[in-house]
């Protein structure tokens, strides 16, 4: 795990916005990155779903938000297209960034073990520091206290 209050590894990614996305593009603004399994999936959808709602919420705090999973940018643009997504996804198909940010490791899904995305999401600040770390996350209700944790550093 990265540690809280510490540099958020830098990265570039291919978007859904047809550019190629940067950390070091959102400096001046609070970040949400939040890693998951697959496009399309049920908690996949909830989550992205739920961040999609409170997008207002998030940019009125100067917050940008990106989600960042190993499907293509096929998959993304549909999975964007169908649930109308007003924020951009990342792909990550060579697993470096998932890696850097440890959210790519050992899984157990009935009795078996394999490697899979480790559903996890970072609160970056303006300049690029981690404030707050959630791992192993339970997407009910995840986005509003993502959310949450932003207005308390905000004030």
């Amino acid at each position: 795990m990265i540690k809280e209050k510490t540099l958020a590894p830098k990265f570039k990614l291919h978007s859904t916005n047809k550019k190629e996305y940067s950390l070091k593009d959102s400096v001046g603004k609070f970040v949400v990155v939040y890693f998951y399994p697959k496009d399309d999936t049920p908690g996949c959808t909830i989550e992205t779903i739920d961040f999609n709602k409170l997008l207002p919420k998030f940019k009125k705090l100067n917050c940008e938000v990106y989600g960042i999973s190993k499907d293509s940018l096929k998959s993304h643009e549909k999975f964007k297209e169908k649930y109308k997504i007003k924020f951009d996804l990342l792909a990550d198909e060579e697993l470096k960034v998932l890696k850097k940010y440890k959210a790519w490791g050992k899984k157990k899904f009935m009795g078996r073990e394999f490697m899979g995305i480790i559903r996890s999401t970072y609160l970056i600040d303006q300049k690029g520091k981690i404030l707050k770390v959630w791992e192993n996350v339970k997407v009910k209700d995840h986005a509003k206290e993502v959310l949450e944790t932003l207005k308390n550093f905000t004030k």
